[in-house]
């Protein structure tokens, strides 16, 4: 029947909507973690080299500045092999030809060593902050999308509903209305609606001709009562 062909086909594509939508909610979330990720595994990593640079240089003395010399180097080298933002490798050169001397204890070499890696430690927040910017972004963006999907999935099945109310529920609620009449003695009640769909209005057509077969027995037998006749068109 086309009718059940319809319903078939419109449930499937309910379902295919909210698969849809939950495949979609899915990959906005895997798209939103390796973000998160890459703002604690990049930038963090300078960080924490700026924090190391600083405290060497702080904790310098005679006693242990080769050891404390040792420590910027390797956090240096650490910054240097973490560049990630496009200002990173001249303030790092910077830094490099500076440091030296600020163990020393040259002020101006100290001065430019500290103000370099503030400077360094400033752009990697910054990119931390633009990250998160774009994961919130993406967040909300596919926030929006799933609600769109989800208004668009109820817009669906509202309509879906309203189609399978008016082209199958409300004829079955015909029929059995057609029924209960007959049960009651209303004869004369019949199936009828307006534009229904092929197969309803056939099942209708065969109800009524049930019902009048019903109360008029001679006339439905009448034809086949001719034909047991005589007649000289069939001998």
């Amino acid at each position: 029947m086309r009718l059940a062909h319809a319903v078939k086909i419109g449930a499937w594509f309910l379902v295919g909507l909210n698969l849809l939508m939950a495949l979609a909610s899915i990959g906005i979330f895997m798209r939103m973690a390796p973000a998160i990720t890459i703002i604690i595994e990049r930038n963090e990593r300078s960080l924490q080299a700026c924090e190391d640079m600083l405290a060497s240089l702080a904790l310098s003395s005679k006693a242990n500045r080769e050891g404390q010399i040792e420590i910027f180097k390797e956090a240096l080298a650490r910054a240097k092999n973490n560049v990630t933002e496009s200002e990173e490798p001249d303030i790092l050169q910077a830094v490099d030809a500076t440091f030296q001397k600020a163990f020393t204890g040259e002020s101006g070499a100290r001065a430019a060593t500290v103000a370099g890696i503030v400077n360094l430690g400033r752009i990697n927040r910054e990119a931390m902050i633009r990250a998160d910017s774009s994961a919130r972004q993406l967040g909300y963006a596919g926030a929006w999308g799933v609600v769109f999907m989800a208004i668009l999935v109820f817009i669906v099945g509202l309509i879906f509903i309203r189609s399978l109310s008016r082209r199958l529920v409300l004829p079955f609620k015909e029929i059995h209305a057609v029924m209960a009449a007959r049960r009651n003695g209303e004869s004369m009640r019949r199936c009828t609606g307006m534009d229904l769909p092929q197969d309803i209005r056939a099942i209708f057509n065969d109800i009524n001709e049930i019902l009048d077969q019903c109360q008029f027995p001679a006339v439905a037998a009448e034809p086949v009562k001719r034909g047991t006749g005589q007649n000289t068109m069939f001998p």
